[in-house]
């Protein structure tokens, strides 16, 4: 009967050193910095594998619209992890030699590329064929047709899913991590072995991840807004 009120008289006391985390304030400015270059470079790429596979899909013939599927299954159904080591831990067994960096743009453009191959795919089919038509009789090339036509109005209709693609693509930046780049992550975990700060350093990296993806969310949704507005009137 005794231990019943002593489960409940439990007390939970944290030592939070608030100083530390000002005193290393621009190691964790800097792992923001690597954390949102390799996104970024990692959302180009992905998009121009994207546009051009699609495009491709639209137009190529049948073995290589077969190449571009293959491509997108493999790469939608292998987890990031594992492409990142077989480029980082795997290639070196063929004499290439890529830094953690590198390793983590090609994983990601490659994994990126594949789902945004699908989203531009769903944009240019949902073009509406009349759109094509008025071209058709405009006298306007294939290539005329793209660039006025197809491309900016399946832009716009691919808005939602290819936001949604892009923070999902930046948050996977937390991956790289297993290779030593210094991103928040890395960063992060790094601290706590060497100081033993664990609730500074978790309440830093969750303060930073809230800081950088909730602002991103919302900005990228009102420039969806008002470039659908611009674009349908809606």
């Amino acid at each position: 009967m005794t231990l019943y009120p002593m489960i409940w008289r439990m007390e939970l006391s944290v030592d939070f050193d608030g100083l530390f985390i000002l005193q290393h304030w621009q190691e964790f400015a800097l792992a923001v910095w690597v954390t949102f270059k390799i996104g970024l470079v990692a959302i180009a790429g992905a998009t121009g594998v994207g546009l051009l596979n699609a495009i491709i899909l639209r137009y190529a013939n049948k073995p290589l619209r077969l190449l571009i599927h293959g491509y997108i299954e493999v790469a939608r159904n292998t987890p990031l992890l594992i492409q990142l080591f077989v480029i980082y831990f795997g290639l070196p067994e063929f004499g290439i030699r890529l830094s953690g960096e590198v390793s983590a743009w090609i994983a990601m453009i490659f994994l990126g590329g594949a789902y945004l191959t699908e989203i531009f795919r769903s944009g240019l089919q949902a073009v509406a064929e009349s759109q094509l038509e008025s071209a058709r009789a405009l006298g306007l090339s294939r290539w005329q047709q793209l660039r006025y036509v197809l491309i900016p109005q399946a832009w716009s209709i691919s808005l939602p899913a290819l936001f949604a693609s892009y923070i999902f693509l930046l948050k996977e930046t937390t991956v790289v991590s297993a290779v030593a780049v210094p991103e928040i992550l890395y960063a992060t975990t790094n601290y706590i072995a060497l100081y033993y700060k664990t609730y500074e350093m978790l309440a830093l990296m969750t303060l930073l991840y809230v800081a950088i993806f909730v602002p991103l969310s919302l900005a990228l949704h009102r420039l969806e807004k008002r470039v659908q507005h611009a674009q349908f009137g809606y």
